[in-house]
């Protein structure tokens, strides 16, 4: 069965499988999810647990052997095997295969592993526990969603905030749910329960969000002035190089570019958008930044961002991340072309 990771809660309420996969790359949603199959177990009696990480030279048929004999004791085991790559190799795969079809007595298995990819989760051994047991896919709330995702948790303290202060809290907590929980935490050991004065908040919380160039990239495409900003100042603090981000950026606009020429030939968007290998998830994003710059702004845009590629490695004395930003105000129709073009 596979499930996602808000219906854990459900599924435990109906029932705990002896069979347990549960991937994904958020670390706080990975521990909360273990945390909560641990609880289930415990309440059941599995009071025993094991924990195991599969490293290079781990014994596979070794492990396995070892719980043969598990029937012979009285106590419930909860055995947690940690897969840090996501693959157990060809051994491996073959033993939890094993293991699904011939599952120890009074024994719950938890695997847990990073997001699997689809080729991942088509393989045997994972085909094989999601059949026996259950397949929890775990993943971090859509941007959109992460002023509520907030709230939430806030309310479980007894804490209430306002729309803007929400948005407040996502921005500075963004790409890093292991902060927005400690700083969740911190929160309602500093304030009293009810409604938080945003000034309160704002005092306490610190700035921990954490971005990488694909958060530029949808904020561009997206024209959010002021997350772009946001994402830009991030990644200089955090000493991300120019040149990649240029190079990202950079891809975003020529297709953009390409797509706008085809545009002017008459051609139809949908053709060009195949042919760009715009996938069906980002059409609407790069269908709605082509109306923001058409094909002469592109083409500028193209030729400052070259330039801004020579400033980047000290060819040309420009503020190359100031002027990167107010390029991309430009192309957004948020600001004022940069002097230098």
């Amino acid at each position: 069965m596979k499930l996602r990771g808000e219906q854990l809660d459900a599924q435990l309420k109906r029932g705990l499988s002896s069979l347990w996969l549960v991937s994904g790359d958020e670390p706080l949603l990975i521990d909360e999810a273990v945390a909560r199959i641990r609880a289930a177990a415990r309440a059941q009696s599995y009071d025993e647990r094991q924990s195991f990480q599969s490293e290079t030279g781990f014994d596979w048929k070794g492990w396995l052997a070892g719980f043969d004999s598990l029937s012979l004791f009285s106590s419930r085991r909860l055995i947690e095997l940690r897969l840090p790559t996501g693959k157990p190799g060809v051994e491996g795969g073959k033993v939890l295969e094993a293991w699904a079809a011939n599952p120890p007595a009074d024994t719950v298995l938890l695997v847990t592993t990073p997001k699997l990819d689809k080729a991942t989760l088509a393989t045997k051994w994972a085909t094989a526990l999601e059949a026996k047991g259950i397949l929890l896919q775990t993943a971090p709330p859509p941007l959109e969603r992460l002023p509520d995702w907030i709230g939430e948790r806030l309310s479980r303290h007894g804490l209430k905030a306002d729309r803007e202060t929400l948005a407040w809290l996502a921005a500075r907590v963004e790409g890093n749910l292991l902060a927005a929980h400690q700083e969740i935490e911190k929160l309602a050991l500093l304030l009293p329960p009810g409604q938080m004065d945003r000034a309160a908040v704002r005092g306490a919380v610190t700035d921990v969000a954490r971005y990488d160039v694909a958060d530029l990239s949808e904020a561009f495409l997206k024209g959010d002035a002021a997350r772009y900003c946001r994402v830009l100042d991030g990644l200089q603090a955090e000493g991300e190089a120019l040149p990649l981000i240029l190079a990202y950026l950079g891809g975003e606009v020529r297709t953009l570019y390409r797509l706008a020429a085809g545009l002017k030939r008459g051609e139809r968007l949908p053709a060009l958008m195949q042919a760009a290998r715009v996938w069906d998830s980002r059409q609407p994003l790069v269908q709605a930044a082509l109306k923001r710059a058409d094909h002469d702004k592109l083409a500028w845009g193209m030729r400052g961002l070259a330039r801004l590629d020579r400033a980047a490695k000290g060819l040309l004395r420009e503020d190359a991340w100031d002027e990167l930003k107010q390029l991309g105000l430009a192309l957004m129709n948020q600001g004022r072309a940069p002097a230098f073009v």
